[in-house]
């Protein structure tokens, strides 16, 4: 029997239920961010925004405090990029993706290093790293020491390729920073658990919270290739579905599917949202068009809002250097209606409270694209 039609409005509601979008959670933190599979995390701060526009009452203070506990961490997984995730999750997802970051290094790097033992390398630098947490600028001075007429930034890179490499706090403390510094995940969490994780396993869980989904969006998300033939292993387990361009997409069974036409109330997403950069088709969060619209002109990175679900704009907040005023700037790709604009700017206000706690002064301004 054919597989059912899913339309993008069904899979745009599906998507939202399973981030956390469609009505905010009460789970605690750290379920949050297992269950979301984490949190990409380049900017040391504004995955905060990402848990506060999912979770009810959420308080910064309590992510902090389980970065400063342990229990959470930062490092290289999904993609080669820095994801916020569980220490368990560190441990379980790493090891999956490790092809991920040996390709790049091959490819990037490879030929840069033509002689030198990569053993050598990476015994030397973990040690460094292992000492106390290091900068990579320290780390590649040590290196150095010992290769000086190599290339810095390939000495440096195969550290960050073979060594699991925590950013320690109080880099990504809100409210605070710090150097970007690193040790190892054995010297920072300790011993491994006994339980691993498999490719299956992580498979399943992509689908919990990005399904329904297909084999290129999974791939899209972790990085990894050939994950059709796990797919076909976990298919007799799975929902399968085509959506409106005839691509076969999976899921697992008990997971929300809702009513295409649920309201979805606006919210704000963060400049490396999962839920903008996890899927190899990416139009069920927004057409091609809005895609070039909300596209960033310079190397700074974006931060976007959706109405009815869908992306509709870019936003950001301005601060006087007193911080006695802030002012969150929305630039909608269209006009609003006045239902939108109320319903935007109340939730925006929100934001800005949680954002600018600090300042005595809170404005909106919205710029036409």
């Amino acid at each position: 029997m054919d597989a059912p039609l899913i339309t993008r409005r069904a899979l745009n509601r599906a998507t939202l239920a399973r981030q956390l979008l469609l009505e905010r959670s009460t789970m605690p933190v750290p379920a949050a961010i297992e269950h979301l599979v984490g949190l990409q995390a380049q900017t040391p701060h504004t995955a905060y925004t990402g848990l506060w526009t999912r979770l009810a009452g959420f308080r910064p203070e309590v992510l902090s405090d389980l970065l400063v506990e342990r229990r959470v961490v930062r490092l290289a997984l999904m993609r080669g990029t820095i994801h916020m995730v569980t220490a368990r999750d560190a441990w379980g997802l790493r090891p999956l993706v490790q092809p991920v970051l040996d390709r790049v290094q091959k490819g990037q790097f490879g030929k840069r290093l033509v002689g030198v033992d990569p053993d050598a390398v990476v015994a030397m630098g973990r040690a460094f790293v292992e000492e106390e947490p290091r900068t990579f600028k320290a780390l590649g001075d040590h290196l150095l020491t010992r290769w000086p007429e190599r290339d810095r930034f390939a000495l440096e890179q195969t550290i960050r390729t073979a060594v699991p490499l925590i950013q320690v706090p109080p880099r990504g403390l809100w409210g605070r920073s710090g150097p970007i510094a690193h040790t190892s995940i054995d010297a920072w969490l300790g011993a491994p658990p006994a339980a691993t994780l498999t490719v299956d396993a992580m498979v399943l869980r992509y689908l919990g919270a990005f399904g329904p989904a297909s084999v290129m969006d999974a791939q899209a998300w972790c990085g990894l290739t050939k994950l059709g033939e796990v797919v076909e292993r976990l298919r007799p387990g799975l929902l399968t579905f085509r959506d409106e361009r005839g691509r076969e997409l999976f899921d697992l069974p008990e997971t929300p599917r809702p009513d295409p036409d649920t309201p979805a109330p606006p919210r704000f997403l963060y400049d490396f949202e999962n839920t903008l950069l996890s899927y190899a088709d990416r139009t069920r969060m927004g057409s091609a068009e809005v895609a070039d619209a909300v596209r960033p002109l310079t190397q700074e990175p974006i931060s976007t809002f959706t109405l009815d679900g869908f992306v509709a704009g870019t936003w950001r907040v301005e601060r006087e250097r007193s911080h006695s005023r802030a002012t969150l700037v929305l630039r909608p790709i269209q006009r609003l209606s006045t239902g939108d604009a109320s319903a935007l700017t109340e939730e925006g206000a929100a934001l800005l409270g949680f954002l600018a706690a600090e300042s005595a002064e809170r404005d909106i301004r919205i710029e036409w694209a």
